[in-house]
Protein backbone atom coordinates (compact mmCIF):
# COMPACT_ATOMS: atom_id res chain seq x y z
CA UNK A 1 0.00 0.00 0.00
CA UNK A 2 2.60 2.50 -1.17
CA UNK A 3 0.30 5.54 -1.32
CA UNK A 4 -1.26 5.32 2.13
CA UNK A 5 -1.66 8.83 3.53
CA UNK A 6 -1.66 10.48 0.10
CA UNK A 7 -4.58 12.45 -1.31
CA UNK A 8 -5.04 12.27 -5.06
CA UNK A 9 -7.37 14.32 -7.24
CA UNK A 10 -8.41 12.93 -10.63
CA UNK A 11 -10.39 15.13 -13.00
CA UNK A 12 -12.81 13.33 -15.27
CA UNK A 13 -12.61 10.54 -12.70
CA UNK A 14 -16.08 9.11 -13.14
CA UNK A 15 -15.49 7.12 -16.32
CA UNK A 16 -12.87 5.67 -18.63
CA UNK A 17 -9.19 6.33 -18.10
CA UNK A 18 -9.82 8.67 -15.17
CA UNK A 19 -11.81 6.09 -13.24
CA UNK A 20 -9.26 3.37 -13.95
CA UNK A 21 -6.48 5.61 -12.61
CA UNK A 22 -8.55 6.56 -9.57
CA UNK A 23 -9.20 2.90 -8.76
CA UNK A 24 -5.51 2.05 -9.10
CA UNK A 25 -4.45 4.87 -6.79
CA UNK A 26 -7.13 3.96 -4.25
CA UNK A 27 -6.07 0.33 -4.42
CA UNK A 28 -2.55 1.44 -3.47
CA UNK A 29 -3.85 3.21 -0.37
CA UNK A 30 -4.55 6.79 -1.48
CA UNK A 31 -7.70 8.75 -0.75
CA UNK A 32 -8.92 9.81 -4.19
CA UNK A 33 -11.22 12.68 -5.05
CA UNK A 34 -12.83 12.08 -8.43
CA UNK A 35 -14.25 15.13 -10.19
CA UNK A 36 -16.55 15.76 -13.10
CA UNK A 37 -19.67 17.67 -14.10
CA UNK A 38 -22.20 14.87 -13.55
CA UNK A 39 -22.64 14.07 -9.85
CA UNK A 40 -24.71 10.95 -10.46
CA UNK A 41 -21.94 9.43 -12.59
CA UNK A 42 -19.33 10.22 -9.93
CA UNK A 43 -21.48 8.81 -7.14
CA UNK A 44 -22.01 5.58 -9.04
CA UNK A 45 -18.27 5.29 -9.73
CA UNK A 46 -17.41 5.94 -6.08
CA UNK A 47 -19.40 2.91 -5.02
CA UNK A 48 -16.60 0.71 -6.35
CA UNK A 49 -14.19 1.60 -3.52
CA UNK A 50 -14.56 3.33 -0.16
CA UNK A 51 -11.53 5.50 -0.88
CA UNK A 52 -13.14 7.16 -3.91
CA UNK A 53 -14.87 10.47 -3.15
CA UNK A 54 -17.10 12.29 -5.70
CA UNK A 55 -16.90 16.05 -6.21
CA UNK A 56 -18.59 18.06 -8.94
CA UNK A 57 -16.15 20.38 -10.72
CA UNK A 58 -16.03 21.88 -14.20
CA UNK A 59 -12.41 22.20 -15.33
CA UNK A 60 -13.33 24.79 -17.95
CA UNK A 61 -14.47 27.23 -15.22
CA UNK A 62 -11.79 28.84 -13.06
CA UNK A 63 -14.08 29.46 -10.10
CA UNK A 64 -15.22 25.84 -10.12
CA UNK A 65 -11.64 24.52 -10.11
CA UNK A 66 -10.44 26.91 -7.39
CA UNK A 67 -13.39 26.02 -5.18
CA UNK A 68 -13.27 22.33 -5.98
CA UNK A 69 -9.62 21.81 -5.13
CA UNK A 70 -10.06 23.81 -1.92
CA UNK A 71 -13.10 21.72 -0.95
CA UNK A 72 -11.26 18.47 -1.64
CA UNK A 73 -8.27 19.58 0.45
CA UNK A 74 -10.52 20.66 3.31
CA UNK A 75 -12.20 17.27 3.36
CA UNK A 76 -9.21 14.95 2.93
CA UNK A 77 -6.03 16.97 3.29
CA UNK A 78 -3.64 18.57 0.80
CA UNK A 79 -3.66 17.17 -2.73
CA UNK A 80 -0.19 15.81 -3.52
CA UNK A 81 -1.15 13.66 -6.52
CA UNK A 82 -2.81 15.60 -9.31
CA UNK A 83 -4.14 13.80 -12.38
CA UNK A 84 -5.35 16.24 -15.04
CA UNK A 85 -7.39 13.80 -17.09
CA UNK A 86 -10.65 15.55 -18.01
CA UNK A 87 -10.92 16.13 -21.72
CA UNK A 88 -12.92 15.87 -24.90
CA UNK A 89 -11.99 14.36 -28.25
CA UNK A 90 -13.56 15.36 -31.54
CA UNK A 91 -12.17 15.56 -35.03
CA UNK A 92 -12.88 18.41 -37.41
CA UNK A 93 -10.89 19.71 -40.37
CA UNK A 94 -9.40 23.17 -39.98
CA UNK A 95 -11.60 24.81 -42.68
CA UNK A 96 -14.66 23.55 -40.77
CA UNK A 97 -13.33 24.70 -37.39
CA UNK A 98 -14.96 27.83 -36.03
CA UNK A 99 -13.61 29.79 -33.07
CA UNK A 100 -16.26 28.41 -30.71
CA UNK A 101 -15.14 24.83 -31.42
CA UNK A 102 -11.47 25.77 -31.00
CA UNK A 103 -12.07 27.59 -27.72
CA UNK A 104 -14.23 24.83 -26.24
CA UNK A 105 -11.53 22.23 -26.96
CA UNK A 106 -8.83 24.41 -25.45
CA UNK A 107 -10.96 25.37 -22.46
CA UNK A 108 -11.56 21.79 -21.42
CA UNK A 109 -8.36 20.05 -22.49
CA UNK A 110 -5.67 22.68 -21.98
CA UNK A 111 -7.14 25.36 -19.72
CA UNK A 112 -8.57 22.60 -17.54
CA UNK A 113 -5.17 21.01 -17.06
CA UNK A 114 -3.55 24.38 -16.36
CA UNK A 115 -6.14 25.38 -13.75
CA UNK A 116 -6.15 22.02 -11.98
CA UNK A 117 -2.37 21.80 -11.76
CA UNK A 118 -2.05 25.44 -10.68
CA UNK A 119 -4.44 24.96 -7.79
CA UNK A 120 -2.75 21.76 -6.59
CA UNK A 121 0.84 23.05 -6.80
CA UNK A 122 1.04 25.09 -3.55
CA UNK A 123 0.27 22.09 -1.34
CA UNK A 124 2.86 19.99 -3.17
CA UNK A 125 5.50 22.68 -2.75
CA UNK A 126 4.71 22.90 0.97
CA UNK A 127 4.95 19.11 1.30
CA UNK A 128 8.16 18.86 -0.72
CA UNK A 129 6.58 15.97 -2.62
CA UNK A 130 4.13 15.82 -5.47
CA UNK A 131 3.17 13.90 -8.57
CA UNK A 132 1.48 15.63 -11.49
CA UNK A 133 0.17 13.57 -14.38
CA UNK A 134 -1.49 15.03 -17.44
CA UNK A 135 -3.44 12.57 -19.56
CA UNK A 136 -2.51 13.81 -23.01
CA UNK A 137 -2.66 11.50 -26.03
CA UNK A 138 -0.53 10.04 -28.75
CA UNK A 139 -1.90 13.10 -30.56
CA UNK A 140 0.20 15.10 -28.13
CA UNK A 141 3.43 13.81 -29.66
CA UNK A 142 2.36 13.49 -33.30
CA UNK A 143 -0.39 15.14 -35.28
CA UNK A 144 -3.64 13.21 -35.59
CA UNK A 145 -5.07 13.36 -39.10
CA UNK A 146 -8.42 15.11 -39.21
CA UNK A 147 -8.11 16.51 -35.68
CA UNK A 148 -5.85 19.58 -35.70
CA UNK A 149 -7.62 21.31 -32.80
CA UNK A 150 -7.52 18.23 -30.60
CA UNK A 151 -3.87 17.63 -31.51
CA UNK A 152 -2.98 21.23 -30.65
CA UNK A 153 -4.67 20.97 -27.24
CA UNK A 154 -2.84 17.76 -26.41
CA UNK A 155 0.51 19.14 -27.61
CA UNK A 156 -0.13 22.09 -25.33
CA UNK A 157 -0.54 19.78 -22.34
CA UNK A 158 2.81 18.16 -23.10
CA UNK A 159 4.49 21.56 -23.36
CA UNK A 160 3.02 22.60 -20.01
CA UNK A 161 4.29 19.43 -18.34
CA UNK A 162 7.77 19.74 -19.80
CA UNK A 163 8.11 23.36 -18.70
CA UNK A 164 6.90 22.60 -15.17
CA UNK A 165 9.35 19.71 -14.88
CA UNK A 166 12.13 22.22 -15.50
CA UNK A 167 10.70 24.79 -13.10
CA UNK A 168 10.51 22.32 -10.21
CA UNK A 169 13.40 19.96 -10.94
CA UNK A 170 15.03 18.69 -7.76
CA UNK A 171 12.22 19.78 -5.45
CA UNK A 172 10.52 16.42 -4.91
CA UNK A 173 7.81 17.19 -7.47
CA UNK A 174 7.61 15.39 -10.81
CA UNK A 175 5.53 16.15 -13.90
CA UNK A 176 4.80 13.63 -16.63
CA UNK A 177 2.34 13.17 -19.48
CA UNK A 178 0.57 9.93 -20.31
CA UNK A 179 0.07 9.64 -24.07
CA UNK A 180 -2.22 6.73 -24.92
CA UNK A 181 -3.40 5.85 -28.40
CA UNK A 182 -6.98 4.61 -28.86
CA UNK A 183 -8.34 3.32 -25.53
CA UNK A 184 -11.46 1.22 -25.04
CA UNK A 185 -13.62 3.97 -23.49
CA UNK A 186 -16.88 5.80 -24.12
CA UNK A 187 -15.00 8.43 -26.13
CA UNK A 188 -14.00 5.83 -28.71
CA UNK A 189 -17.53 4.45 -28.77
CA UNK A 190 -18.99 7.92 -29.37
CA UNK A 191 -16.50 8.66 -32.13
CA UNK A 192 -17.37 5.54 -34.11
CA UNK A 193 -20.57 7.14 -35.39
CA UNK A 194 -18.87 10.45 -36.16
CA UNK A 195 -16.06 8.80 -38.12
CA UNK A 196 -18.54 6.56 -39.93
CA UNK A 197 -20.53 9.58 -41.09
CA UNK A 198 -17.52 11.73 -41.94
CA UNK A 199 -15.67 9.01 -43.85
CA UNK A 200 -18.71 7.38 -45.42
CA UNK A 201 -17.90 3.94 -44.04
CA UNK A 202 -19.69 1.42 -41.84
CA UNK A 203 -19.36 1.62 -38.06
CA UNK A 204 -17.37 -1.62 -38.12
CA UNK A 205 -14.95 -0.06 -40.60
CA UNK A 206 -14.79 3.12 -38.49
CA UNK A 207 -13.78 1.07 -35.46
CA UNK A 208 -11.22 -0.79 -37.55
CA UNK A 209 -9.74 2.54 -38.63
CA UNK A 210 -9.14 3.50 -35.00
CA UNK A 211 -7.84 0.09 -33.98
CA UNK A 212 -5.49 0.20 -36.96
CA UNK A 213 -3.81 3.29 -35.52
CA UNK A 214 -2.66 1.23 -32.52
CA UNK A 215 0.55 -0.51 -33.52
CA UNK A 216 -0.38 -3.80 -31.84
CA UNK A 217 -3.77 -3.90 -33.56
CA UNK A 218 -6.15 -3.69 -30.61
CA UNK A 219 -7.75 -1.12 -28.36
CA UNK A 220 -5.84 -0.36 -25.17
CA UNK A 221 -7.50 -1.20 -21.85
CA UNK A 222 -7.93 1.75 -19.45
CA UNK A 223 -6.21 -0.36 -16.81
CA UNK A 224 -3.03 -0.34 -18.90
CA UNK A 225 -2.92 3.45 -18.69
CA UNK A 226 -3.73 3.27 -14.98
CA UNK A 227 -0.80 0.93 -14.38
CA UNK A 228 1.56 3.51 -15.86
CA UNK A 229 0.01 6.24 -13.72
CA UNK A 230 0.42 4.17 -10.56
CA UNK A 231 4.07 3.51 -11.36
CA UNK A 232 4.75 7.23 -11.81
CA UNK A 233 3.30 7.87 -8.34
CA UNK A 234 5.15 5.03 -6.62
CA UNK A 235 8.63 4.75 -5.10
CA UNK A 236 11.29 4.17 -7.73
CA UNK A 237 9.95 6.65 -10.27
CA UNK A 238 11.50 9.74 -8.70
CA UNK A 239 13.89 10.31 -11.61
CA UNK A 240 11.18 10.10 -14.26
CA UNK A 241 10.30 13.73 -14.88
CA UNK A 242 9.16 15.75 -17.88
CA UNK A 243 8.47 12.63 -19.92
CA UNK A 244 5.81 11.58 -22.41
CA UNK A 245 4.87 8.00 -21.63
CA UNK A 246 3.50 6.62 -24.88
CA UNK A 247 1.01 3.79 -24.35
CA UNK A 248 0.33 2.98 -27.95
CA UNK A 249 1.27 -0.63 -28.66
CA UNK A 250 4.47 0.41 -30.40
CA UNK A 251 6.40 3.42 -31.58
CA UNK A 252 4.55 6.64 -32.24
Amino acid sequence: MTLTGRHALVTGGGTGIGLAIAKALAGAGAQVTITGRRLEVLQEAAQAQAQLHPLTMDVAEEESVVGGVAEAASARGPVTICVANAGIAEGRSLPKTDLAFWRRMMAINLDGAFLTIRECLPAMKDAGWGRVLAVSSIAGVRGLKGAPTYSASKHGMVGLIRALSEDYAGTGLTFNALCPAYVDTEIVSRNIGAISTRAGVSEADALAMMVGQNRHGRLIAPEEVAAAALWLCSPGSESVNGQTIEIAGGQA
